[in-house]
């Protein structure tokens, strides 16, 4: 069975950063593009970052500049590096592929 498994989260100071991980079981990982979602309380989830199978990469305007989205096929793990982060990134973020979602992981980020 395929499972997505976010890690990395945590609490960070403004302008901190922190690097996510999704790691993904299965065969599906090298010919698949991924994303990354955020879900913050109160609100809809929305999308963040993308990554195709080929390595383009896609960014939401709110964090185009500050996130770095990477995939290592030899780990079938991809990454969300978050920089300058700010309150307003508070949310769980979640990967996800063909379908499939990640149980996500938190981000706090105090101001």
């Amino acid at each position: 069975q395929v499972q997505l498994v976010e890690s990395g989260g945590g609490l960070v100071q403004a302008g901190g950063s922190l690097r996510l991980s999704c790691a993904a079981s299965g065969s599906i990982f090298s010919i698949n593009g991924m994303g990354w979602y955020r879900q913050a309380p109160g609100k809809a989830r929305e999308w963040v970052a993308a990554i195709t199978s080929g390595g383009a990469t896609h960014y939401a305007d709110s964090v185009k500049g500050r996130f770095t989205v990477s995939r290592d096929n030899a780990k079938n793990t991809i990454y969300l590096q978050m920089n300058v982060l700010k309150p307003e990134d508070t949310a769980v973020y979640y990967c996800t592929t063909g379908g499939l979602w990640g149980q996500g992981t938190q981000v706090t980020v105090s101001s």
